[in-house]
């Protein structure tokens, strides 16, 4: 009976001193003890938009909507994301080769490169931008 007393409480002394292990940054233990907290990449330097959409227009635009005079405006921190958003407006044509008018389309770079884009509606910041042409 006593052994399994000692076994129970050598367990139980294993299993306080084998948590101590997982404390994080923030735990009241000592220094050498606590997690190390995870790195932050430094902040991605602003991208230039102009290149970028230049280099991949067929990601931002259908190559049959034959995009005319693409403006692009100046680029935000994305709010949900380590990247950049910007407004990129351009003439399109329709499928059945008609005029659609200029089209604006928010993009989001991250590390030099477009890796989302959706249609401009009208509660986003993209009809009070100012547009340089690309």
């Amino acid at each position: 009976m006593l052994r399994i007393v000692a076994q129970a409480a050598l367990l139980a002394g294993a299993l306080a001193l084998g948590g101590c292990g997982f404390a994080d940054s923030r735990a009241p233990v000592p220094e050498f003890m606590r997690m190390k907290e995870a790195e932050q990449p430094p902040p991605e330097s602003p991208p230039d938009v102009k290149r970028v959409v230049r280099e991949q227009i067929e990601f931002v635009f259908l190559s049959t909507s034959y995009p005319r005079e693409v403006h692009v405006a100046t680029p935000h921190r994305e709010v949900r994301g380590p990247g950049w958003t910007a407004c990129v407006r351009a003439q399109l044509t329709s499928a059945t080769g008609s005029s659609l008018g200029p089209q604006t389309y928010i993009v989001t770079i991250s590390g030099g490169k477009v890796i989302d884009r959706r249609r401009a509606e009208a509660d986003d910041i993209c009809g009070s931008e100012s547009y340089e042409p690309i």
